[in-house]
């Protein structure tokens, strides 16, 4: 049966698309670590009991998915 998708609120969904765009504007590769990380916690509070942990590598591979719709 298939799973109803992660419901994440307008205002985490925002700071995603805020922290997406920094991501790319940033030059240091600590620092868009830093803003990866951020997202990857915030995730963390919007995941299922039982799913697979989101993981820094999976936050940046959303972030370059994402790049055009930023």
């Amino acid at each position: 049966m298939p799973r109803k998708p992660v419901d994440i609120p307008p205002n985490a969904a925002k700071a995603f698309m805020r922290d997406l765009k920094a991501f790319f504007k940033e030059p240091d590769p600590h620092k868009r670590d830093e803003i990866a990380a951020r997202q990857m916690h915030s995730l963390w509070e919007h995941q299922r009991p039982g799913d697979r942990r989101v993981n820094i590598l999976d936050v940046k591979e959303l972030f370059h998915a994402m790049q055009n719709h930023a």
